[in-house]
């Protein structure tokens, strides 16, 4: 289990076993999703009171609603008879909570109001019987939860994304998309994918590497995020055109906030990309487009589609690669391997702040 954090030069990835140990699934449980800011969903979403959404965190439902009183409340998704999920659908608007199992109802502010044929109980307590509290906020689109106590505040897990995301002008952007895939590997998998700054590029995406500037992308490590940065080129004569319509403006912003959120900012365009664990070996991946709000004209929506598109093709790419690696990482050949001092900076700030969190005293 143990694994020793060395400078970028000296050191090798995590081991596979992290990659495929039903023991170290039920690590990441107790000492990250529960110790960490978790992307769970869109403002948008829960902007009037009884709007809500739901989320699963490892294995841990989560459900974030507007009260009454216009607050953001998150609770965990669980009834307190007998575990049914109490809210099962993605997202809504309901004026109470009702499980469906056995009838037992909670108001917006997740206090038991409803207990159906439980007369002659002794020592049951109802307000000893609400949904379990989580710690919710905010930034910008976004919603937050943390299932434990935080040691830090939002702000500080993001920082200095906002700051540096302000010249991309998100708060014009609305949500007008969402795609979901399931994948057949570990959700790190997937993490290291996205952080190879660029390495895998030219090999997986033809159609991005038409538009990035490879010689001058580079990574930038800060204390839970990372960015990938690229300035934007036109495509050159048999260079793949696919992206080139799409993916346009000065340069391209990749950020990545610990330990599974991922945003991609181009001129106009931006899509949020989080990673969440279905078990040792399989993932599910959400993906949101976010467009500029006010123009709605047929051109507009053309190419909002077409982007759309083009984000598809691209991570269908990197499916095929990760579900590829997840089979290799079971080889009883591979163990760990090194990284690219020029490329890998952000895969080796992921694996020690991991390997930080899971070895914690």
């Amino acid at each position: 289990m143990n694994y020793q954090v060395l400078p970028l030069n000296e050191a090798s990835t995590i081991p596979s076993l992290w990659y495929t140990s039903p023991e170290i699934y039920q690590k990441e449980k107790a000492l990250l999703w529960n110790n960490t800011w978790i992307y769970a969903g869109r403002t948008d979403q829960v902007t009037k009171p009884g709007d809500f959404l739901t989320v699963q965190i490892a294995d841990e439902p989560i459900l974030v609603i507007r009260g009454e009183d216009g607050i953001l409340r998150s609770f965990i998704n669980v009834c307190r008879h007998r575990a049914a999920r109490v809210v099962t659908t993605s997202c809504g608007h309901t004026d109470r909570l009702r499980c469906p199992y056995h009838g037992w109802t909670y108001d917006l502010s997740g206090q038991l109001r409803g207990v159906p044929e439980f007369d002659g109980v002794t020592g049951f307590k109802r307000e000893e019987n609400g949904l379990p509290v989580v710690h919710v906020d905010t930034w910008g689109p976004l919603v937050f939860v943390h299932l434990g106590k935080p040691a830090i505040a939002l702000t500080d897990a993001l920082h200095p994304m906002p700051e540096k995301l302000q010249a991309f002008n998100i708060e014009q952007l609305r949500c007008v998309g969402q795609k979901e895939y399931i994948l057949q590997c570990n959700w790190k998998v997937f993490i290291d994918n996205y952080l190879d700054g660029g390495y895998h590029v030219n090999a997986i995406h033809p159609s991005l590497a038409g538009v990035l500037d490879y010689k001058n992308y580079k990574t930038e490590c800060f204390k839970y995020t990372s960015v990938q940065s690229s300035p934007l080129r036109a495509p050159q004569a048999g260079d793949d055109q696919g992206a080139a319509q799409v993916r346009t403006g000065q340069a391209a912003a990749y950020w990545w906030i610990f330990p599974n959120l991922m945003l991609n900012a181009y001129e106009g365009v931006m899509d949020t990309n989080v990673v969440y664990p279905m078990g040792p070996d399989r993932c599910r991946v959400v993906f949101d487009f976010y467009f500029h709000g006010k123009d709605q004209s047929p051109e507009a929506i053309a190419r909002q589609t077409e982007s759309m598109k083009v984000a598809d093709l691209i991570q269908a790419e990197d499916v095929g690669i990760c579900e590829d690696v997840q089979r290799g990482l079971l080889s009883q050949s591979f163990d760990t391997g090194r990284y690219s001092v020029r490329r890998e900076q952000g895969v080796h700030h992921f694996h020690s702040l991991l390997a930080c969190q899971l070895q914690m005293k």
